[in-house]
């Protein structure tokens, strides 16, 4: 049975519109996680941070950062992964603002 173009345009809508809930509560999500590693207080450039998180994220991919504490910590280990400590507040930033 074909679909009507109008009916297919009506679930692209759709689709979009889920895709944009989704992408939502995902920035959410990071955004709250960003501001309690204290990335709300560092004064730095917006593409600086984006590498950061770019290599993060990779860091993630390639099965690098362990997760130690909090809710899922067990779920996400790999075995023979290693933690690589990341360091936060003023020193951390790079910038020696006062």
């Amino acid at each position: 049975m074909k679909k009507h173009s109008s009916r297919i345009r009506d679930e692209i809508a759709k689709l979009q519109e889920q895709l944009k809930t989704a992408e939502t509560r995902e920035k959410e999500r990071i955004g709250r996680i960003a501001l309690k590693a204290g990335l709300g207080e560092i004064e730095t450039d917006e593409n600086e941070l984006q590498a950061a998180f770019e290599d993060l994220a990779q860091r993630f991919r390639r099965g690098e950062v362990v997760p130690t504490e909090g809710k899922g910590a067990n779920e996400h280990s790999r075995k023979g992964a290693q933690t690589t400590p990341v360091a936060s507040g003023p020193a951390a930033s790079g910038d020696n603002e006062a």
